[in-house]
């Protein structure tokens, strides 16, 4: 379609998202959502599964119908396909369960203007087939999805002793009250954060040092 060449599915194309392009860890997108509604660890499941599913379903119709969007008018109709999606999901969890949905509150709204969507919409499913953009949109999603659950479980594990509603440490534990207020959310990102980057760059320097070997051997 308009001269463009198959672009292959391997597994970089889902792992991206996991790892070298994660959302949250790496581009530090979607700020939002991970501070807000990480208390606890099913908010945080919930939310990364309702923005999977939004990120995927718009990818995959914003690759179907890329030829047939004007190029002047294509962010508007990237926000329209993102916002019918977002409704979907929105009485879907309204329906499952209320107290869930006022836990997220105007944070599942919010997923129309997430920019971890529409730069996936913009800059891969656009240019895209749609496997590619579909694999593509469901590995960013399941990074958006591991990095809240990593920042939602440390929330709930230390500012109430319990994991997905589970008490875990008996009634002698004296919760981490700030862990559940917006200040825990900063604390427990950066950790994250600092231990990430110590991966990555962990990770660089054994890259280093094999290129290094490698290069002696020649």
């Amino acid at each position: 379609m308009n001269g463009e060449s198959p672009k292959p599915v391997t597994w970089e194309t889902f792992a991206a998202g996991l790892w070298r392009e994660n959302p949250v860890f790496v581009m530090l997108l979607g700020m939002c959502p991970v501070l807000a509604v990480t208390n606890s660890a099913v908010n945080a499941l919930a939310m990364g599964l309702a923005t999977t599913f939004v990120l995927v379903a718009s990818g995959l119709l914003v690759s179907l119908l890329r030829a047939a969007i004007p190029k002047q008018v294509r962010i508007a109709t990237y926000i329209v396909i993102i916002a019918t999606f977002v409704t979907i999901v929105d009485y879907t969890i309204q329906a499952i369960s209320l107290d869930l949905y006022n836990a997220l509150g105007a944070f599942i709204q919010l997923i129309v203007v997430n920019c971890i969507i529409l730069g996936r919409a913009e800059a891969y499913a656009s240019r895209n087939r749609p496997l590619p953009a579909v694999v593509n949109a469901l590995g960013m999603g399941v990074g958006f999805t591991f990095a809240l659950l990593c920042l939602g479980g440390v929330r709930e594990l230390l500012g109430a002793g319990s994991l997905f509603g589970v008490a875990l440490f008996g009634d002698r534990f004296e919760p981490w009250v700030v862990m559940l207020l917006p200040p825990g959310g900063f604390l427990v990102l950066g950790g994250w954060l600092l231990l990430f980057a110590w991966l990555r760059r962990r990770r660089g320097q054994a890259v280093s040092v094999e290129g290094g070997t490698c290069h002696t051997i020649r």
